[in-house]
């Protein structure tokens, strides 16, 4: 189960990382920003690896109290 997460984790953080680079090219070459809905996505996309990462965290503590 944690390689699962693991390689979800991976693959959420290499998919952002690519849609910033994109973003980043976009404002240093044409300074053009992007569209505010790709900004929403982007954070939600965030959100979502962030609960992600705090689920896999409240789980290791949980197992390491016990």
């Amino acid at each position: 189960m944690s390689q699962n997460k693991k390689e979800q984790v991976i693959s959420h953080i290499r998919f952002l990382r690519q849609e910033l680079r994109e973003m980043h090219l976009g404002i240093k070459d044409d300074g053009l920003f992007p569209e505010p809905g790709e900004l929403r996505g982007i954070m939600a996309q965030l959100e979502a690896l962030l609960e992600l990462v705090e689920g896999n965290t409240r789980i290791q503590t949980n197992s390491e109290a016990a």
